[in-house]
């Protein structure tokens, strides 16, 4: 996993399904430099890898493939503070990246650099503008922390 410069703390969150059992499991930045400045990225943009399996999580072929994109997009993507991966989340065949960028085309852009050796993924890519990252508010506010 490539190391986002902005993000000082990582955290997880699960989330069971209450009729089934199956698990989401959250990977979020939980908290940024002091420096960072989220209104340098008002673009939200939502990277969806849908797979099947029986347990709703990826098997370890889908898991190497997940890893080889994230990693291949980590050094374009975070250079010079362009942009910044807030969620990542996996579980019910569905794992998505949720990065905020300064711009949509430069984040296309770079997106295909970054990829441009690398097989193609089985993803689909949504984006919107977000200026207050009101997503990102959103999952923040639902997170429970349970302390021991």
């Amino acid at each position: 996993m490539a190391v986002d410069p902005d993000v000082q703390m990582w955290a997880t969150a699960i989330s069971t399904h209450a009729s089934n059992g199956r698990r989401i499991i959250y990977r979020f930045a939980k908290h940024f430099k002091s420096t960072f400045d989220r209104t340098s990225q008002p673009f939200r943009i939502i990277i969806a890898w849908k797979y099947e399996s029986e347990n709703g999580m990826p098997s370890a072929e889908d898991l190497q493939g997940m890893n080889l994109l994230e990693d291949a997009l980590g050094p374009v993507l975070y250079q010079d503070g362009f942009a910044t991966l807030a969620i990542v989340s996996t579980g019910e065949d569905l794992r998505e990246w949720t990065y905020y960028a300064r711009s949509e085309d430069e984040f296309a852009a770079r997106f295909n650099y970054a990829l441009i050796e690398q097989p193609a993924f089985p993803i689909e890519i949504h984006s919107a503008c977000d200026a207050n990252w009101d997503m990102y508010e959103q999952f923040k506010v639902g997170v429970k922390e349970i302390v021991n």
